[in-house]
């Protein structure tokens, strides 16, 4: 940075239209049957996958939409809470009950959660930051590290189909 420039930090939409946002994209995806509202990652693009976690308190299945990318066969994800101060309800989730499933373009999946640390997430948030370059200016928004989360298939789960 040169003598008189500015970091500037990009300009996130308000709160409220964030989460208006989510319910309608879930929204869609319930109306639709599946049919809309998910899509597979694109070249140095995210995709978008449904993740369904066990609550930590109640034990009911919970259902959120994330973005993803694909490193290998797993999918790995932010736990950013759309850049607000806390931790988003489904990663709490996934942290008590690692064991979780996600609904893809090519179908469902069985995984299991973890955060990344040292490397692997070195590597992974660089990913990140290929795919969306304001990502280290969002993530100074809260007030600590945002998860770096991989979604492992189980072993204990058939292989995915792959698709063409």
């Amino acid at each position: 940075m040169t003598v008189g420039e500015r970091t500037k930090t990009p300009w996130l939409p308000p709160r409220w239209f964030i989460r208006a946002a989510w319910y309608t994209h879930r929204g869609l995806y319930r109306v639709f049957g599946g049919r809309l509202g998910l899509w597979r990652p694109r070249a140095n693009g995210w995709g978008a996958l449904r993740l369904t976690t066990t609550g930590r308190r109640t034990g009911r299945r919970r259902s959120v939409i994330i973005g993803y990318f694909e490193d290998g066969p797993d999918l790995v994800s932010l736990a950013m809470n759309g850049w607000g101060a806390g931790e988003p309800a489904w990663w709490l989730n996934l942290q008590a009950h690692p064991d979780a499933s996600v609904d893809l373009v090519d179908g469902p999946r069985l995984v299991h959660g973890h955060a990344a640390t040292g490397e692997e997430r070195s590597r992974l948030w660089a990913r990140w930051r290929e795919i969306d370059k304001n990502l280290d200016a969002y993530a100074t928004r809260r007030p600590h590290e945002t998860a770096v989360v991989v979604l492992t298939p189980r072993a204990d789960a058939p292989a995915p189909s792959q698709g063409e």
